[in-house]
């Protein structure tokens, strides 16, 4: 079945209204809950394939949360799925008024490599539960994973509801110059921006999950061996591709010495003294991709790694020193195993210094002083952050998580991810009983302007 063959089917498919009950989003939510339990094997080993991810990881970062977000979907689909009644103004007498989620009709969702499954399901899921149909592509940089997405959703679903699609740049190509009723993107800034052209051509609605370079503020009074220990975490995890890692360190200068020295230590613990024989430590996506963070790296700032495998594109988790803003690794998104650490002097600086960049996807700051991370919370410009650890703020279905400005727009996870693949509809449903006569021509001043502006005020 061709692209065009596939958008038609599913948007005949939604036009007979099988989607709209809640019922029907249950069961097929139940249906892939159940596919990602059974697939849960073949998952960790396509994860192994396309990322050389341990299967303890595969579970922690991808199959486990979109186990997650699925269930919180079908304990919430019904309620979520409810019109809301909302008060009536007394000019409207008598009247109900009320908002009705309604889906937007057949959706296409476009994935990123670096986490295939999680990036692919949840969204997913969250399509269903809003009632939408659903084409879905998955990167062609993780070819195992796609082909594995590709057989589970067709166990699952009829393609005429949802579809997987295969392939690279033809297919996406193909599939942008079709019409859809909403778009969900998650990928880079640069390819982010050509589905916006896409989708404008159409006025079709948009969310776009990007990245950027997302720093991490250690300030003078940090608790600086449990910082080290949680930012080593976050950056090196699927060896720092991942879009909400830390992706410089902006330390204040008197505390610098010590937390690299901390961070260097965290290294050693958690990855070894050669962690490149680490067996839980994965490698980068493609050999491109692996020659040009091996680029970003100057031996002389090294102070931990730098240590590489062109047989595994593998890259030890590096901790660059001594950086200043103008150094290569500070002009572009890191995306890998490479940490620059740079400083500042005085707190007040950072709100000018990075009000000039392009607003992150995620901010972290390490601090015990309440009353500085009320402040940079508020004055701060970003996606979503963390207070004293890092990324753990999108493993949660309670909040919604995207981007901001150059980081994306729109945002998904639980209700957010219900209301982003939904339409509010507002729906006055007037009674046939009275009908107030003041809005009608010939306008009668004298009799009704007082009541008029009673009603208004």
């Amino acid at each position: 079945m061709d692209i065009h063959e596939i958008v038609t089917r599913q948007r005949a498919f939604f036009q007979t209204g099988r989607t709209l009950p809640a019922s029907f989003r249950l069961e097929m939510l139940r249906k892939l809950r159940d596919a990602v339990d059974r697939y849960a094997p073949e998952i960790a080993a396509a994860l192994s394939a396309d990322l050389g991810k341990s299967g303890y990881e595969s579970f922690m970062c991808e199959t486990g949360l979109v186990r997650g977000e699925i269930s919180y979907m079908i304990r919430h689909v019904g309620r979520l799925a409810r019109e809301r009644r909302v008060p009536t103004p007394l000019a409207q007498f008598a009247a109900r008024s009320y908002q009705k989620p309604s889906p937007y009709g057949n959706t296409l969702i476009m994935s990123p490599w670096n986490y295939p499954v999680l990036l692919t399901l949840d969204p997913l899921a969250d399509a269903i539960a809003a009632g939408n149909t659903a084409v879905v592509k998955p990167s062609a940089y993780a070819p195992a994973t796609g082909a594995l997405l590709a057989e589970l959703v067709g166990t699952c679903f009829p393609p005429e509801y949802a579809a997987v699609v295969t392939g690279g740049r033809r297919e996406n190509a193909e599939l942008l110059h079709e019409k859809f009723d909403f778009v969900f993107f998650t990928g880079s800034q640069s390819v982010g921006r050509e589905v916006l052209r896409h989708t404008a051509e159409h006025l079709t609605p948009a969310v776009l999950e990007l990245g950027g370079k997302s720093p991490c503020i250690v300030d003078e009074t940090a608790r600086l061996p449990l910082a080290a220990r949680r930012i080593v975490f976050g950056k090196y995890l699927n060896c720092g591709q991942t879009c909400v890692a830390p992706d410089y360190i902006l330390c204040h200068s008197s505390v610098k010495d010590r937390l690299v020295e901390a961070l260097c230590g965290e290294v050693r613990r958690q990855y070894g003294e050669d962690p490149l024989k680490n067996p839980d430590y994965g490698r980068i996506v493609n050999e491109k991709h692996f020659r040009r963070l091996l680029g970003l790296i100057a031996p002389e700032k090294t102070v931990t790694g730098g240590q590489s495998s062109p047989e595994t594109l593998q890259i030890a988790p590096t901790i660059l020193d001594r950086v200043d803003s103008g150094d290569p690794v500070m002009q572009e998104e890191i995306f890998g195993p490479v940490l620059p650490v740079l400083t500042f002097d005085r707190f007040e600086e950072l709100y000018g210094r990075l009000a000039e960049q392009p607003k992150p996807l995620a901010l972290y700051l390490f601090s015990e002083d309440r009353a500085r991370i009320r402040e940079a919370m508020a004055r701060f410009r970003f996606g979503g952050g963390c207070v004293n650890d890092v990324v753990i703020h999108l493993a949660t279905s309670e909040m919604g998580f995207g981007g901001v400005g150059e980081s994306g727009m729109g945002a998904y996870h639980g209700r957010k991810g219900f209301e982003t693949f939904s339409h509010s509809k507002s729906i006055v449903d007037k009674k046939t009983w009275l009908d107030l006569p003041m809005r009608y021509q010939p306008y009668q001043k004298k009799r009704y302007e007082k009541l008029l502006h009673l009603f208004l005020r």
